[in-house]
């Protein structure tokens, strides 16, 4: 009996790996900020290290397959339970792809020292761990509507695969149409969950509202917004392309104002959704505009990455955390300040240097500033909120 109870007995039984969200939600909310401050400290030249990715390509990669992938497998943990009220990890479990996913964030930086495949290998498994972990539940519960987010995950993989193919010799050009399709498998899976989430937030945070459900404008919303990044990974521009970006930006506004009660500017935790959702929505303006060379695509990459990923990211943390600690669904005056730094970071980075081009750079550091503000704010709120139990005494 004592051999057996040792054996159940979990390493780590405490509050934070109790659920999904609270561990990769404290690895992205600590990723976000040192990723960054590493990141303009390369920019710079004030840091050369050794690294398995070139400079831009590490950028790119750490902010897409490691921040984002964190609060992705945080949200999906968390929300798979729900769903299909079937336990997701936790203990031990949940702490051994933690540990992958921070080994694929140092093993780079040991390039030269480790063997590459190997640090590609590890790298790549988080994805497909991850898949296999939600997929269980749903396929236990033959919960076929959640049949698409396991599709999303193996998507993601392939494209962190197609980078680290042309990093290995592997393939040839196949690291810049990975990223591509990775930005917008991250997109569409947003489009997919703010379906589901922005109606059901909308009427929790607000008494009173109803949100009629329109499943054909959703459905279309996502169609009309993977045309438009089908044709850009198939290197079409000018008009087709400006076509169907105008088409997207119209759908998708639609599909927005449908949601959309003027209360919610008194609820910074469902303002920030709705202006995160905007700042897709710009993504495809400024991608019809960079159709015909008006603006640099560049601008509209930014828009998409930190306006779209980067502010929905941040909002969905606080709104999670709060709802699945037993908290109050009411935002700090520090994390609303918080969601107003982050929305500054895309201003600074998407929208200002089109007016004021020749201050480029200084708008880029004023970002920098910005987006480590709103995540330094959100890691002093929160890790408190993920490392201990919730307060209504219940699991998870």
């Amino acid at each position: 009996m004592k051999s057996n109870a040792m054996k159940s007995t979990r390493i780590f039984n405490s509050p934070l790996f109790a659920l999904g969200f609270r561990a990769f939600f404290a690895l992205a909310g600590f990723s976000g900020l040192i990723l960054i401050l590493l990141w303009n400290a390369i920019f710079k030249g004030e840091l050369s290290t050794a690294n398995y990715f070139s400079t831009t390509n590490w950028h790119a990669h750490e902010m897409l397959l490691g921040y984002s992938s964190a609060v992705i497998a945080g949200f999906l943990l968390t929300a798979v339970k729900n769903w299909t009220g079937k336990l997701t990890l936790n203990g031990d479990q949940l702490a051994g792809l933690c540990l992958i996913w921070l080994y694929g964030r140092i093993m780079p930086f040991y390039a030269g020292l480790l063997p590459d495949a190997l640090i590609a290998l590890v790298d790549f498994a988080f994805l497909p761990l991850l898949a296999y972990h939600v997929s269980k539940p749903i396929l236990q519960t033959k919960s076929h509507n959640n049949l698409i987010f396991i599709g999303i995950l193996l998507l993601l993989a392939l494209g962190n695969g197609l980078i680290h193919a042309e990093i290995l010799g592997l393939c040839k050009n196949t690291a810049g149409f990975g990223f591509q399709f990775v930005i917008a498998t991250i997109i569409l899976l947003i489009l997919v969950i703010a379906g589901r989430v922005f109606p059901f937030f909308t009427e929790r945070g607000i008494s009173g509202t109803l949100i009629i459900r329109k499943p054909l404008l959703d459905h279309f919303a996502i169609a009309t917004a993977a045309l438009v990044f089908a044709l850009q990974l198939s290197e079409v521009t000018g008009s087709l392309l400006a076509l169907a970006a105008i088409t997207a930006t119209l759908v998708n506004s639609a599909r927005l104002a449908g949601w959309y009660v003027p209360r919610i500017w008194y609820v910074p935790l469902l303002w920030v959704l709705y202006v995160g959702y905007g700042w897709i929505i710009a993504g495809f303006i400024l991608t019809a505009l960079a159709a015909y060379n008006l603006v640099s695509l560049s601008l509209a990459l930014h828009a998409f990455t930190i306006g779209g990923i980067g502010v929905l990211t941040l909002g969905m943390m606080a709104r999670v955390s709060l709802g699945h600690t037993g908290r109050a669904l009411r935002a700090s005056n520090a994390i609303a300040i918080s969601f107003v730094l982050i929305n500054l970071t895309a201003v600074c980075r998407v929208l200002l240097p089109i007016a004021f081009p020749s201050w480029y750079s200084a708008f880029v550091y004023g970002s920098t500033l910005c987006w480590l503000a709103a995540f330094a704010l959100f890691v002093f709120v929160y890790t408190p909120v993920l490392t201990s139990a919730r307060i209504d005494g219940q699991e998870g």
